[in-house]
C-alpha cells in the first residue's frame, strides 16, 4: 500500500466523503497523518458523523492506497463515547480527534457544537483517582517489578518490560490527574508533560529491550511511585465484592 500512488491525504479523504459516507453531515480528519508526523504505513483517521445512525461503528478499508480508520456515529452516540466510555477510560481519542480534526468537506454549525462538545470532556479531565486506584496500580507494578529483578532469560525480561510499559505511563498520568496515553502515544504524551521524564523512559525500556538491562527500569518504576508510597505489597489486600457468589 505504502508504494502505490496515492492522492493527498485531505483530497482522499474528501473523495471517501463524496463515495462512501455522502450523507455525512461532517467528517473530523485527525490523526498523525494530519499532524504531520505519519510514515508511510500510517492510516488516514477519520471520525465521520451522521444525522443518525441505528447504532455507532469502527470501519476499516483501503482507499486507493490509503489504510482508514473510521469511526462513525450521529451526534448522540459521539456524546456517549465521549463521556461514558473515553472519558472512563482515562484515553481521550475520540475528543482528541474531534478537537484537533479538520472539518471536511467544511465547517458547520454541528462541527462547531461538536468540538464544543469536545472541548467541554477534554478540560473536564478524566475521573480522579481513589486511593484504592493508586494502590491498586502501585500493587501491579510492584509485582511485575518483581518478576524483572531475577528474570529466567531475556524473553521473560522482554515480556514483563513490554507489560510494564503502559502500566507505569498510565500509572504517571492518572496519579496526577491527567489524560492518559497508550502505546505509541506515550513518548509523545510524555514529552509534552516531563522532557526530562520522557528521556528517562526511552531510555530506560530500551536498556531492557535492547542491552538486557533491568536496572534502570526498576530506578524508573521506584521514582515513579516514591510519591505515593512507593513499591506495594506487604500487607496489600483488595476486597471483591460481597456479591460476587454463585449457588
Amino acid at each position: 500500500m505504502a508504494k502505490m500512488k496515492r492522492p493527498s491525504p485531505i483530497k482522499a479523504v474528501r473523495d471517501i466523503w463524496r463515495e462512501r459516507f455522502a450523507g455525512a453531515r461532517v467528517i473530523f480528519f485527525a490523526g498523525s497523518i494530519h499532524r504531520g508526523e505519519g510514515t508511510a504505513y500510517s492510516d488516514l483517521d477519520i471520525v465521520v458523523i451522521f444525522k443518525k445512525v441505528p447504532a455507532a461503528y469502527r470501519l476499516s478499508f483501503v482507499h486507493r492506497g490509503w489504510p482508514v480508520e473510521a469511526f462513525v456515529h450521529d451526534p448522540e452516540t459521539l456524546n456517549y463515547f465521549f463521556w461514558e466510555k473515553d472519558r472512563p477510560s482515562g484515553t481521550p481519542s475520540l475528543p482528541t480527534m474531534v478537537m484537533e480534526g479538520k472539518e471536511v468537506p467544511k465547517k458547520n454549525r454541528l462541527s462547531r457544537s461538536l468540538k464544543a462538545r469536545a472541548r467541554a470532556v477534554l478540560e473536564a479531565g478524566p475521573p480522579k483517582w481513589t486511593e484504592v486506584d493508586i494502590q491498586r496500580a502501585r500493587y501491579v507494578i510492584t509485582d511485575v517489578c518483581d518478576d524483572i529483578r531475577a528474570p529466567r532469560n531475556h524473553a521473560e525480561l522482554i515480556a514483563s518490560a513490554s507489560c510494564l510499559y503502559n502500566l507505569l505511563a498510565d500509572f504517571y498520568f492518572r496519579s496526577m490527574g491527567r489524560w492518559s496515553a497508550k502505546s505509541k502515544s506515550v513518548p509523545r504524551k510524555l514529552a509534552e508533560a516531563d522532557p526530562k521524564l520522557a528521556k528517562r523512559f526511552i531510555k530506560a525500556f530500551d536498556g531492557a529491550f535492547s542491552g538486557h538491562k533491568s536496572s534502570l527500569i526498576l530506578q524508573l518504576a521506584e521514582n515513579i511511585l516514591a510519591p505515593y508510597g512507593g513499591f506495594l505489597f506487604d500487607n496489600y489486600k483488595l476486597d471483591a465484592p460481597s456479591d460476587w457468589r454463585k449457588p
